[in-house]
Formats: C-alpha cells, sequence, structure tokens
C-alpha cells in the first residue's frame, strides 16, 4: 500500500494516519471510540464503545437487536468471534407451509438477537476498562439527542414508509408520525434504558431478566415464536477463522455460516489467473474479478450453512486449492458467462475497525439485516429485531433449510489481513452480497496495486448480480463500460446511493512497525480518526 497525495478518484480525501485509530460508518461513534482509548482503553474498548453507539446513532443499520462479528489481533495471535443468533426452536419447514421463500419482516423474520453477547464475550476476554464505561457515550445520546445525518435521514425515510405498520416501530422510529429529517435531534429513552441494563448486568437483562421478557411476552403476543428459553439458549462461539493466501498477505474470514468464505474462494480463484499483469481499472482486471466473484457467491449460495449442517459439502473442500484451480480454468477472458454452483466433493449493517498504539487490531461487524430488521421493535426498550430468519431456504434438500435452533446463512462477514505472523489491515465493506465482493476488490486494491486505503475506499465499485448481470456505479470510466458490455455483462448502472448497494468500507492498515492509516467510505457520513 502507498499512501497518495493526489488520488485519481472523485472523494479526493486523504488517508488518516495515527497511532491510535478508529474507523466508523457515523463520526460521532468514531469520537465514541477514540474517547475510550484517550481513558486509557485498548483497541477493543474503541470498537466495542462505537458498535454501541451505532445502535444508536444508526439505527438503519444495527441495533440492539442484531447479530455481531468479530476479528482481532490481540498482540500474539488472531481470534475469530461467531455471535450470530439461531433459529427460535419451535420453527420447522411446516411452519412456513405454501411460503416460497422465508418472510423477509415482520416476526417470521426474527432470530435470536447475537450483538449484546458479542460486546460481553469481546470485553470479558480482551477489554480493559470497566463493561459499563463503554455504554457512556450511547447512553448520552439516546437520552439527550443527537442530529441525525444526511445519510441515515434518508434510509430512515425510506424505511418508514415501509415498516411503519410493523409492531412497534412507529412508536419509537417515528416520534412525529414521521422519520426524523437530516438535522433533526432523535432521542430515544426505552433504548437508553435498555442500554444501562445490558451495562449493569453485563448482558444478563438482555438473555435472561427485564428486558429478555419483554422481548418474549411482545412475541407471544403476536404469535410469534421466539421464546423465554431461545435468547436464555444463546451462546457465542470463539469460532477462529478461515483463510486463504494471495502472494504474501492471507486474507482471514469468519468460517460459515457467513458468507465470507466466498471472499476466500474468489481470492484463491484470481491466484490461478494473469491479473497481477493488469493494472487497477483495467477492463480486463474487471472481468476477471467479476468471472471469481459469479463462481465464489454461485457456491455459497448453494453449499453454505450453519456448519453443524454442512455435511455434504464442506469449508474445507470450497476451499481446496486444486477444486478453485478448477473453477478458475473455467474463466473465459473474452466472454463473460452465467455459472452454476460447481462440485467441490463429487459424491444494509454497520462496520467498524479499530486500532491501538500497542497493536491490537479489531474488525467488527453488525447488523439487523434489512434496513431496520424485521421491522419488529420491541415497545419501549428500543430493540429493533433483526430478520436474519430470511436468510434460511425452504428446499429441504438444502443445507441451509430452516429449521429450530439452526443458524442461518449470514451475509455480514468482519476481514482481516495477516503478512506473514503479522497483522496488516482490519478492514470490512457493509452491504449485503455487496460483503465478499467488497473484500476482495479492498484486498487488490490495498495490495496488488498499491492504493492507499482511502483510495481504495474511494474507487469506483462493481458487484455481481443474477446470471450475466453487474452493476457498476456511474463512477466506473465509460470506456471500462463499454468493454464489459463487449465481453458479455449485462452492466447496468447505478449512482452511488450512499445505502448498501455498493457498501460502505472501513479500512486500517498498519505502517511497518508503528502506526496505521485509516479510510473511511465517502458512501456513508463516516470517519477515520486517530491520534
Amino acid at each position: 500500500m502507498q499512501l497518495c497525495a493526489n488520488p485519481p478518484y472523485p472523494s479526493r480525501r486523504s488517508a488518516v494516519l495515527a497511532d491510535n485509530m478508529v474507523a466508523t460508518s457515523h463520526p460521532l461513534a468514531a469520537q465514541a471510540g477514540l474517547s475510550m482509548l484517550a481513558r486509557g482503553g485498548n483497541a477493543v474498548d474503541a470498537a466495542l464503545a462505537s458498535a454501541i453507539a451505532l445502535t444508536v446513532l444508526e439505527p438503519t443499520g444495527n441495533g440492539i437487536g442484531s447479530d455481531a462479528f468479530a476479528i482481532l489481533w490481540d498482540g500474539d495471535a488472531l481470534h475469530g468471534l461467531n455471535a450470530s443468533g439461531r433459529a427460535p426452536a419451535a420453527w420447522d419447514a411446516a411452519r412456513f407451509t405454501g411460503l416460497k421463500e422465508m418472510p423477509f419482516r415482520g416476526w417470521e423474520s426474527v432470530t435470536v438477537p447475537g450483538a449484546v453477547s458479542s460486546w460481553v464475550a469481546l470485553s470479558e476476554r480482551f477489554g480493559t476498562l470497566p463493561f459499563e464505561t463503554l455504554f457512556e457515550p450511547a447512553i448520552h445520546y439516546a437520552e439527550d439527542g443527537f442530529p441525525v445525518t444526511p445519510v441515515i435521514a434518508a434510509l430512515w425515510a425510506r424505511a418508514a414508509e415501509e415498516l411503519g405498520q410493523q409492531p412497534g416501530f412507529a412508536e419509537t422510529f417515528m416520534p412525529q408520525g414521521r422519520a426524523p429529517k437530516a438535522g433533526e435531534y432523535f432521542s430515544s429513552p426505552g433504548h437508553a434504558r435498555t442500554l444501562r441494563l445490558i451495562a449493569e448486568t453485563k448482558g444478563r437483562a438482555f438473555y435472561e431478566g427485564e428486558i429478555a421478557q419483554e422481548i418474549a411476552d411482545f412475541a407471544a403476543q403476536h404469535g410469534a415464536a421466539l421464546s423465554l428459553a431461545d435468547l436464555a439458549n444463546h451462546q457465542p462461539d470463539w469460532c477462529g477463522t478461515i483463510s486463504k493466501s494471495f502472494d504474501d498477505v492471507t486474507l482471514h474470514e469468519i468460517p460459515p455460516n457467513g458468507q465470507g468464505i466466498a471472499a476466500l474462494m474468489g481470492l484463491g480463484i484470481l491466484g490461478q489467473t494473469n491479473i497481477r499483469d493488469m493494472s487497477a481499472d483495467d477492463p480486463a482486471a474487471f472481468h476477471l474479478q467479476i468471472e471469481a466473484m459469479k463462481l465464489a457467491l454461485r457456491d455459497a449460495e448453494a453449499y453454505v450453512a450453519d456448519p453443524a449442517a454442512m455435511t455434504g459439502i464442506s469449508a474445507d473442500d470450497l476451499l481446496d486449492d486444486a477444486y478453485l484451480a478448477s473453477r478458475a480454468r473455467l474463466i473465459d477472458p473474452n466472454r463473460a458467462q452465467d455459472f452454476g454452483a460447481g462440485a467441490p466433493k463429487h459424491g444494509g449493517t454497520v462496520y467498524l475497525s479499530a486500532a491501538d498504539a500497542s497493536g491490537m487490531m479489531v474488525s467488527f461487524i453488525q447488523s439487523n439485516y434489512a434496513g431496520f430488521g424485521s421491522g419488529v421493535v420491541v415497545p419501549g426498550t428500543g430493540v429493533a429485531l433483526q430478520n436474519r430468519g430470511a436468510g434460511f431456504s425452504l428446499d429441504p434438500n438444502h443445507q441451509n433449510v430452516v429449521a429450530g435452533g439452526k443458524r442461518p446463512f449470514q451475509t455480514i462477514i468482519p476481514g482481516f489481513l495477516m503478512q506473514g505472523d503479522a497483522p496488516l489491515m482490519s478492514f470490512g465493506v457493509m452491504g449485503g452480497p455487496m460483503q465478499a465482493q467488497g473484500h476482495v476488490q479492498m484486498v487488490l486494491r490495498t495490495q496488488l496495486w498499491d492504493q492507499d486505503v482511502q483510495m481504495a475506499a474511494d474507487a469506483p465499485r462493481w458487484r455481481v448480480t443474477d446470471g450475466l448481470g453487474v452493476a457498476c456505479e456511474t463512477t466506473v470510466p465509460a470506456a471500462t463500460i463499454t468493454a464489459l458490455r463487449a465481453l458479455g455483462h449485462n452492466i447496468s448502472l447505478e449512482a452511488p446511493d450512499n445505502a448498501f448497494g455498493f457498501g460502505g468500507a472501513q479500512l486500517i492498515h498498519r505502517l511497518g512497525t508503528r502506526g496505521y492509516a485509516g479510510g473511511s467510505d465517502p458512501r456513508k457520513d463516516g470517519a477515520a480518526m486517530g491520534y
């Protein structure tokens, strides 16, 4: 990665350089993290304070009722945490008889929220500040209010049109009968109450106590399956990471049930091509990346599930070098193709990154999946429940078929890059199916093409859709679009929408033996901040 004073892409921000760094999608959340570092906390304390603040500041992308994943370097080793929740025990395929796909909104999309458990687990194992201290910025904004940012206001208004009739939504998130406008102050006393109870009980109020009972009672009131036992039985898992190397760097991702494996597969496939001979914005490089991600995503859609259910095809099968080489051979450099899934074994989310002067680096992501998740909000609590159940399949032959106590396929993934035995970059690109594709684009731009973290975040993006479809930002050069269409890609042009279509990247990259470079996506309201 080479730092650049004259970046070629539109935002023209410079990377932020400092000994301690926090990068998030909201400036106030980044400041919350920095305040923990200033009080003697470490990168984990900073990441958690930012994450907890984001449940208040950016409710469109996450909330107390979200799931979460993390990868962190503690100074000696890399750790992976899966804090995604499971389906209610009472769910089975028969519950959804007559439906072609899982419900996307409402109570029938709600799985157990895991984010709170991630805060507890990370703080207990790696944090240095008292758990209650991490909640102070979030509780302040929930009680005293904060001015809603322009990007969030736009997303909020869009969601309110769809979700205003969902149980509890309007009471919490439409205080004047509408979504708050940009610059208007929003407060949520119920949110503050819940956060204070979580802080005081180290999460027990949320999974076993007062808040858990309110969630379960509201579910029962609406005939939903989520129970007090479902909440009490939740546990996060220290799951380690899975990885794939590209030249002298290694990308680490959380194992399934997440889609991080698709980023590893895409990178592994590209390693078998001549992409190293191309420049960052060469149409041929775009083509290879698009084709590789199509191959990887088709397999992820077909095979990835709760790892306990991946009995036919495993993560090891999907990452096998010989298999990825066989997939790479399917790429035609002169023609776009509509790939199906292979046979590896024959027979809108918030992301943040934090790093400190001691060398600790944290890659953290939490999400309620769609904007405001299920749309269901438990009255008086500020708890907007996620809609991760929509990630299940109703195909009885699919490894990801819905079942009680099972984790659904997850789109949210934190990324982490190592160079040998040393940490190099903690990063992520929030935004549904864009995430794995965004990870590959960030790795190649920063490592193969030496772009700094801000330049990589600013660069125009693409994402694979269905069949031969590829969505490209309008900032992709016209000549590149023409060349891709000539290869057979069905290109649709979309303006950078400040939402989730092309993701929101946050990156922190080590600078040799001391300091970091931070980049924050111009498609969001956020910032990289350091001291």
